[in-house]
């Protein structure tokens, strides 16, 4: 499996290419944003704990969402 992702890769074109990495960056970025405003404490958002833990899991929602998008574009090409 491993293998057919990697030649399915290499096979895709250089603007391809840079929409997928692209495309696996903002995935970090949303998922890392979330867990940053649930659990950073620090974090200067004045919300309380329960609207912060609610916006935090929704970015977490939409960057899976992001993410199985990802990969059924990457899965029919």
């Amino acid at each position: 499996m491993l293998k057919d992702m990697l030649n399915n890769i290499q096979k895709k074109s250089l603007k391809e290419r840079f929409l997928l990495v692209l495309g696996i960056l903002f995935f970090l970025i949303y998922l890392v944003l979330g867990l940053m405003i649930m659990f950073w404490k620090k974090l200067p958002l004045d919300m309380e704990p329960k609207y912060r833990y609610a916006f935090g899991g929704l970015l977490i929602v939409y960057s899976g969402i992001r993410f199985l998008r990802l990969i059924n574009t990457s899965a029919e090409e």
